[in-house]
């Protein structure tokens, strides 16, 4: 089973992309969680941070690892010897937006599948924004997030 990857801003990691991981290590050998930098955006996190969470999150996963990256995805793709990418799927919403990326990716490296997965239908309403919108008004996001993020949003948010 080939190595794939799983590529996200992950500002914070939540409990759906935990879930989404779980799933993909399940399929593959080896699953690189892959932190997405994007220089045009004002994450919450920096990308050492974020990278920090997600190992500390992922560190009882046996074949998960953590990197990061800047540029086209599938060029980080082909750089990791990857022969997928995981994308999350919470909602029809979020099809549209994946399926032309996953078409873009294929245009741009055919040998590269995009593969989706649905977290638990318990994690379909979370995402990083809403978690952050929380925790900046307070609100006890503990069920979640992993404990190491819980713990982060509310040092950045003390007051």
């Amino acid at each position: 089973m080939p190595k794939v990857i799983y590529p996200g801003t992950f500002d914070p990691v939540t409990n759906g992309h935990i879930d989404v991981i779980k799933r993909a290590m399940e399929l593959f050998t080896s699953v690189v969680v892959t932190v997405a930098i994007n220089p045009g955006k004002e994450p919450l996190f920096s990308a050492d941070e974020r990278i920090e969470m997600l190992k500390e999150s992922l560190k009882d996963f046996d074949n998960v690892s953590v990197d990061s990256f800047n540029g086209l995805l599938v060029d980080h793709a082909k750089n990791m010897g990857a022969t997928g990418i995981i994308r999350g799927l919470r909602a029809v919403s979020d099809f549209e937006y994946e399926f032309q990326m996953a078409l873009m990716n294929r245009k741009l490296a055919g040998n590269i599948s995009t593969i989706f997965l649905m977290p638990h239908e318990k994690y379909t309403y979370l995402n990083s924004t809403i978690i952050r919108n929380l925790a900046s008004l307070h609100s006890d996001v503990s069920e979640f997030v992993p404990p190491v993020v819980h713990k982060a949003l509310k040092k950045k948010f003390e007051s």
